[in-house]
């Protein structure tokens, strides 16, 4: 028997993890993360001059919807993988719905534009060259935070959790990021907004290998 089955199977002889503990715990790193996000965007990035007009726009909260979709489904997955041999798969199945949707609507909107210059456009807008990286600084001090309070709990597979904690984290630091970048097309957000929130999940799995195994 391999060490990671000997685990589940202990773990899973132990019972479950007390149900509000995980949930406190991930309430306390969003709203922690959430705040070092904003500051940064307060203090480094700053918010986009025409906020109050974009937020009477419909894009403005499309683009919201999607990144707070990808980091509840990484919430959903760490609330049940932070458990012992627990199972990520509705988290799993709600991001990667979101995101096949979003990327659908995406290639739509780029392959039914006028002209290839057009089409570039949609794909590059004005920031692709920093986007995902600045929702990967965004996402680090949550992750890291997440990583933290996830130690406490009981996870089993840990490049999963930390994949989970990643895409929590980076989906919570894209929808703040939102206050300040003025991309408004559904390509530009499915490619670098998306890139931006996996990015920081990968960092999460990278991260998660190490400080938390058993």
């Amino acid at each position: 028997m391999r060490t990671d089955d000997l685990i589940d199977a202990l773990a899973a002889d132990a019972g479950p993890a007390p149900g509000l503990a995980p949930r406190r715990r991930l309430g306390v790193t969003l709203v922690g993360g959430g705040l070092v996000a904003l500051l940064m965007v307060l203090t480094w990035l700053r918010m986009r001059p025409d906020l109050s007009e974009a937020m009477r726009g419909g894009m403005f909260w499309t683009k919201a919807v999607y990144t707070g979709l990808l980091g509840l489904g990484g919430y959903l997955a760490i609330e049940r993988l932070g458990r012992p041999a627990g199972s990520g798969r509705r988290g799993w199945m709600l991001a990667g719905a979101a995101l096949g949707l979003f990327i659908l609507a995406g290639t739509i909107q780029m392959m039914t534009s006028p002209s290839i210059l057009v089409a570039m456009h949609l794909m590059r807008g004005h920031s692709w060259h920093v986007c995902s990286v600045n929702i990967l600084a965004l996402g680090i001090p949550m992750l890291a935070l997440g990583l933290w309070a996830v130690r406490g709990m009981a996870p089993t597979r840990p490049a999963q959790a930390g994949f989970a904690m990643g895409l929590f984290a980076g989906g919570a630091a894209a929808t703040i990021y939102g206050l300040h970048c003025p991309e408004n097309t559904f390509t530009f957000v499915a490619l670098w907004y998306s890139l931006g929130v996996l990015l920081v999940a990968a960092l999460g799995a990278l991260l998660g290998r190490w400080a938390l195994r058993w």
